[in-house]
């Protein structure tokens, strides 16, 4: 047994040995399906907390073959069942392997540089490999992948490889882009069209650097925090699981629901080529459906019976409050919708799966879901805070005097739905009226201008609603629309027409003459018409000087 070669079962003998054990083996099962496939490479990207290391524990200690695992394996539960993808028992590959097991993070202690990290670990696992095969004709000893290479000619013998923190380099030295790009090629060499790799495992925080829309390692799979794929049960712990915890130990299940649950994910095999078509007909194009937790709280709360927020037991909130803080528009209103316990959708396509590349929002957004502090419905598309522990870190990191005005926005745009739904038209046109103040000069110039300013008056209504600029009615555009989300039927669908020099009345009579509710025929009864106006052209000595007017009707 070495210490990255064939390491053994013990890590994870200890697992199982432990008072709280979660039996996720039949993990095995997939992964025993996808050995010596084009499918072989599998890439799992989890928060902190999540079991990461526990899982690549127990893919060494099955296809070690050094490891004499077979008693260990025989009393949990991957042996109950056959794999379901052709594979006659679940032993195929028990023992079948040599194993490299690599975590990356104990090479970057104190070292200056990546290359200097990266050149460690070569040398320490060549050093390995050579005292496990010294008879072998190496080309060059100093040459990890050649000496690979030099083994599995001579002897036959594939490798399984395990990278835990494979993302050292992007959290660890995220300024260092060199080393950055010469372990993504060191990995590419490693790994792409070698018939040594019999299965690789990668496992980190994030997913896969990409560099515009591509990555350096495209033979890998994804098994991420926002498609888990057919991985999803073992992500975190399942209901189930917890439920079975809570009845061992005694404890109030609700309780600890209210407090870890919320983490949703489907083991949806994205992009689905039928899944538009899926959706279109009411079914259901999700796969299944889990709620998950975060192990390490469930462990913490089950074990002692204290419900709490143990997440700073390994993020503190000045590492959450870094991300939000950042000055990129519209973020902190998100946030504080998210902390209000909105959903909202956002586009993580442009997120580069690092912790310095951010173009926008959305961007920051993305890293927050793969550090766990966000839940994503990978359906929807949405974000949200998935529990009261999380939504603690988020109150922590937003109390510093940098929010205030953030959250003192947010209400005055909850004032403006509510009057907005009660039909109080002098009030509407008086919030209006600030907001467009606190838009700038700029917003007063056309009707585009005002469009952006309402937007950003009205930013809480994303938690009700879906917005919808400029829909096409046959006989012109609708300027805003909110569409009521599924979970607030209840709430009246609103269309916003916008002028400028003329009237709120006029604004009114073109919603009703071009028929943008017959657009809505669902809503009929429970459609609010917003016609907003000002006169840019009023001189400021006026009183009516950037002043707004509004009328409201059902229809």
């Amino acid at each position: 047994m070495g210490q990255y070669l064939n390491p053994g079962k013990m890590s994870y003998q200890m697992a199982v040995n432990s008072d709280i054990f979660v039996d996720k083996t039949q993990m095995i099962l997939f992964l025993n399906g996808l050995v010596n496939t084009q499918q072989r490479y599998v890439s799992v990207s989890r928060p902190r907390r999540f079991g990461k290391t526990m899982a690549a524990d127990m893919i060494c200690a099955y296809y070690d073959r050094e490891a004499d695992s077979r008693e260990l394996f025989e009393a949990l539960k991957v042996s109950e069942s056959d794999t379901g993808i052709g594979k006659k028992s679940w032993d195929d590959f028990l023992g079948a392997f040599d194993v490299i097991r690599i975590v990356m993070t104990t090479f970057t202690r104190n070292k200056k540089t990546f290359d200097e990290a990266l050149d460690a670990m070569q040398k320490l696992v060549s050093r390995e490999i050579k005292k496990k095969y010294p008879d072998v004709d190496y080309f060059d000893d100093k040459d990890l992948i050649q000496m690979i290479e030099d083994v599995y000619a001579e002897n036959g013998q594939q490798f399984v490889i395990v990278i835990d923190e494979w993302d050292a380099v992007f959290r660890e030295f995220p300024s260092d882009k060199e080393g950055q790009k010469n372990y993504l090629d060191f990995l590419r060499d490693l790994f792409k069209d070698k018939s040594y790799i019999a299965l690789a495992y990668m496992t980190g925080i994030l997913p896969i650097k990409k560099y515009g829309k591509h990555s350096a390692l495209n033979m890998f799979t994804e098994y991420s925090m926002m498609f888990p794929r057919q991985l999803a049960r073992y992500t975190g712990f399942t209901e189930e699981e917890v439920s079975g915890l809570c009845k061992s130990y005694g404890r109030d299940f609700d309780t600890i629901k209210s407090w870890y649950n919320g983490y949703e994910v489907s083991d949806i095999i994205p992009p689905d080529p039928n899944y538009q078509e899926l959706k279109a007909t009411g079914k259901s194009p999700e796969g299944t459906r889990y709620c998950l937790y975060s192990p390490l709280s469930v462990v913490e709360a089950v074990s002692t019976g204290v419900i709490k927020d143990y997440w700073n037991k390994t993020e503190t909130y000045e590492a959450l409050s870094d991300y939000i803080i950042k000055d990129y528009d519209g973020l902190k209103e998100a946030v504080t919708l998210l902390m209000d316990g909105a959903r909202i959708h956002i586009d993580t396509s442009t997120y580069q799966n690092d912790m310095t590349t951010f173009t926008g929002k959305d961007d920051v957004l993305s890293l927050l879901i793969h550090l766990g502090y966000l839940g994503y419905d990978d359906v929807a598309g949405e974000i949200y805070i998935p529990n009261k522990e999380i939504l603690d870190e988020f109150k922590t990191s937003t109390k510093g005097s940098e929010w205030i005005e953030s959250f003192k926005a947010f209400d005055i745009s909850q004032e403006l739905l509510e009057a907005t739904w009660a039909k109080n038209c002098d009030k509407v046109a008086e919030i209006l009226e600030k907001a467009h103040d606190l838009t700038g000069n700029k917003t007063y110039n056309d009707e585009a201008a005002l469009s952006y300013a309402v937007q950003y008056a009205y930013y809480a209504a994303q938690k009700y609603y879906t917005t919808i600029l400029e829909l096409d009615s046959g006989k012109g555009y609708a300027d805003i629309v909110f569409i009521p989300s599924p979970k607030f039927s209840d709430k009246p669908a609103m269309v916003i027409e916008l002028k400028y020099n003329k009237d709120a009345e006029t604004a009114l009579s073109q919603i009703k003459n071009r028929n943008y509710p017959d657009r809505l025929e669902h809503y009929k009864g429970n459609i609010l018409l917003v016609g907003i106006d000002y006169d840019k052209d009023v001189l400021s000595t006026n009183k009516e000087y950037k002043h707004h007017k509004c009328v409201i009707e059902m229809a």
